[in-house]
């Protein structure tokens, strides 16, 4: 299956708690077709003192979450879009963004 959606990219969270909160892929899970978002699914975690000097406490991180619940953000217009795939004339598969036909780069 081909990556719609890469680390870097900008995205919206279309559902759950978050739901319309924009925000950049940290990383993408394809095996269980799941991506890291900064800012969105912050879950707390209690860890206790593993090391000398390192203190324990309650550290908050983001936990992934389905890509089906992600609408990548358009860079040229700032809007969401699906995503769907091209293949140029120097025979490169890209990635097009749905709504304005603009290639997404990266």
């Amino acid at each position: 299956m081909a990556a719609r959606i890469k680390k870097g990219d900008q995205v919206l969270v279309l559902t759950g708690r978050s739901c319309g909160v924009r925000g950049e892929v940290l990383s993408v899970l394809p095996k269980v077709e799941k991506a890291v978002v900064r800012g969105v699914a912050v879950a707390k975690r209690h860890t206790k003192p593993n090391r000398m000097g390192e203190g324990g406490g309650i550290i908050e991180r983001e936990m992934p979450i389905h890509l089906s619940n992600l609408k990548l953000i358009d860079p040229k217009s700032g809007k969401p879009t699906r995503v769907g795939f091209r293949v140029l004339e120097d025979g490169r598969k890209v990635r097009v963004a749905k709504v304005t036909g603009e290639v997404i780069e990266g």
